[in-house]
């Protein structure tokens, strides 16, 4: 599942700047743009415009449940829907600093891995 969200994230980025600069190219031609930082600033500024545009458009149509449309702009910015990221499992810990505290928790990690250890038996 991790890899997949991360599969769709790197799409969900990858299109958009690949429409900005498709779409700085044809500004170019338009344009008399003879310095090479401008036309990146300006594919820069395209490729932001293209998914906040889009990006929009897929939020709208997801509170509109419009599915078309939310399909369309999920597909326009290189995957169908947004990811789902999964939030990672969080446990408390506890941390005693105290030395009988300390031996308590050594001599319990002991004991279980001796007991472990007598579950596997001998190989």
């Amino acid at each position: 599942m991790q890899m997949q969200n991360l599969f769709v994230s790197f799409m969900r980025t990858l299109v958009p700047i690949v429409a900005g600069l498709v779409l700085g190219a044809a500004a170019r031609i338009g344009l008399d743009l003879d310095d090479a930082t401008t036309a990146a600033y300006v594919t820069a500024a395209l490729t932001a415009g293209y998914y906040a545009l889009f990006r929009a458009v897929e939020e709208l149509a997801e509170r509109m449940a419009w599915q078309p449309l939310q399909l369309l702009a999920g597909v326009l910015l290189g995957w169908a829907r947004p990811p789902q990221y999964v939030q990672p499992v969080t446990a408390p810990v506890r941390l005693q600093l105290d030395k009988a505290a300390m031996r308590q928790d050594i001599s319990d990690f002991v004991r279980r891995l001796d007991s472990a250890a007598r579950d596997r038996g001998p190989r």
